[in-house]
């Protein structure tokens, strides 16, 4: 599961399934968006997507499901 931080979703996930951006999703096609989460500023952001990227993938599935 990729995770990732933007600004604009939509172009992001554009940009995603037009292969380009991350390695991780140009072998992955098409990406599919599962979850969002908005925070004020960019540092908050930031630390909830490392936090997200230390859960093992099945922490990952029962986050988002």
């Amino acid at each position: 599961m990729y995770t990732g931080y933007t600004t604009n979703v939509t172009k992001r996930i554009l940009t995603h399934n037009q292969g380009k951006g991350a390695k991780y999703t140009k072998t992955r096609l098409p990406v599919k968006l599962v979850h969002t989460e908005r925070y004020l500023d960019k540092s908050q952001a930031l630390k909830r997507e490392y936090a997200i990227k230390q859960l093992t993938k099945n922490q990952k599935r029962s986050l988002f499901e």
